[in-house]
């Protein structure tokens, strides 16, 4: 991992005074729930931890999550046939192999039923559409509007990125 991170999760004690609820690492691996909502607007009342649960690409119906995620630098030494392979299997993982409708241009092209606030924040990264390419430094902001992507790390060093995905109506 770019870095480690911590959580930091405020709540209410029984007289209804705020405290933190819980403080430390994130769950999940390459991406890293912070927080997640099952509707609008969220409910503050509930004392569960809401990133605590299966990672799955895609928020909640009505909801969102926020969490941070890692690309590694590619491998070119790397046969095409295994990578496509091992992308396939995460994207099952993550509960998104519905969100590869058109992989012609990568394999990593995916595309979610939602809007997303993106800041890269260490390294570099290319944001790959179908048609184009912008490539990020640190503290770009992309507005992902439910468009077909990818990200291809093409440096020596991973980058890390912090993401707020929104449910939205499908395209």
């Amino acid at each position: 991992m770019v870095r480690k991170l911590r959580r930091i999760i405020t709540g209410f004690n029984e007289e209804g005074k705020s405290i933190v609820a819980y403080e430390g690492p994130p769950f999940g691996q390459g991406l890293f729930e912070m927080w997640v909502t099952d509707r609008s607007p969220a409910d503050n009342r509930h004392k569960k931890d809401a990133a605590k649960r299966k990672v799955l690409l895609e928020p909640p119906s009505n909801g969102s999550v926020f969490r941070f995620f890692q690309v590694s630098p590619e491998d070119p030494s790397r046969p095409i046939e295994e990578v496509e392979k091992e992308i396939a299997a995460v994207y099952a993982g993550i509960g998104a192999s519905h969100c590869r409708t058109d992989i012609s241009r990568d394999s990593r092209m995916h595309k979610t039923k939602t809007i997303d606030y993106i800041v890269l924040l260490e390294g570099e990264i290319t944001l790959l559409l179908d048609e184009g390419e912008v490539d990020l430094k640190p503290f770009d902001v992309v507005i992902q509007r439910g468009t077909n992507h990818a990200w291809i790390n093409k440096s020596s060093k991973p980058a890390l990125l912090a993401a707020v995905l929104i449910d939205a109506e499908p395209i």
